[in-house]
């Protein structure tokens, strides 16, 4: 995959993308990450990028054309289909399943927004997803672009060093994760689970997906409504509701 970052603070990409699996990702060649600054795209002879907005307001709003220059510029240097994508409030949440569709795609690329935003332009002709990462306000689209490009690029095959390692995550399924443990079985006196030290391998899968389903009827009960149940977590999820029932009444 190819990903390119428009943005006006490239260096804050340097050591998030420089460390741990996006780093070891990046030196297989599995996945290439460019940054380029939207100062350099600017026609003007100071290379100013925002201005003051039309019909008044406080702050500046970043100019459309240099994005869109940047974006053309980096369309005609390769020929693979590109994503644009821009961070923005009123963008599609961002989920496990919007990464795991981005990670088909051979390019991606980012645009960055800063101070008021980006001229409306951008975003009604040149973008092809709008993305949000909650509600909340950010004073810019960098650390949104560092969250998406982790999460993408963990999905991409052969960036993990096992498959299963990403299939385990919360939310790949539509549920949050089992708890885990490891060494010392015992804690100050907190013990491991001991069917996880049965050896039975059958018996901890079960465990598992019955202890990811109750952290997700305790934590993210939302999470439901758009997941579509097997017929075993249907079952295990009646014995749940059972046991919590019998629990009340007691």
């Amino acid at each position: 995959m190819n990903i390119d970052i428009l943005t006006l603070f490239p260096e804050m990409f340097a050591s998030p993308f420089d460390s741990s699996i996006i780093k070891r990702a990046r030196d297989k060649n599995i996945v290439q990450i460019n940054t380029y600054n939207i100062r350099g795209f600017s026609r003007n002879k100071h290379h100013t990028v925002d201005d003051t907005p039309f019909g008044g307001g406080v702050g500046m709003v970043m100019h459309a054309e240099p994005v869109f220059e940047a974006v053309e510029k980096l369309k005609n240097s390769n020929e693979s289909k590109s994503r644009i994508i821009l961070m923005c409030p009123q963008g599609m949440t961002f989920t496990q399943g919007y990464a795991k569709e981005l990670a088909q795609e051979e390019r991606l690329i980012f645009i960055c927004g800063h101070y008021e935003g980006i001229d409306d332009r951008v975003r009604e002709h040149l973008v092809t997803d709008e993305i949000s990462v909650g509600d909340f306000v950010l004073t810019g689209g960098e650390i949104p672009v560092m969250v998406l490009v982790d999460a993408v690029v963990r999905l991409i095959p052969g960036v993990l060093g096992d498959k299963a390692s990403a299939e385990e995550d919360s939310f790949y399924n539509g549920l949050l994760e089992y708890p885990h443990y490891t060494r010392p079985r015992n804690y100050k006196g907190c013990e491991v689970p001991e069917i996880l030290l049965s050896g039975h391998h059958e018996n901890i899968r079960k465990w598992r997906l019955r202890q990811s389903l109750l952290r997700t009827l305790a934590g993210r009960p939302d999470l439901f409504k758009e997941k579509l149940l097997t017929a075993e977590e249907k079952k295990l999820l009646k014995e749940i509701h059972a046991d919590l029932a019998e629990i009340l009444n007691t």
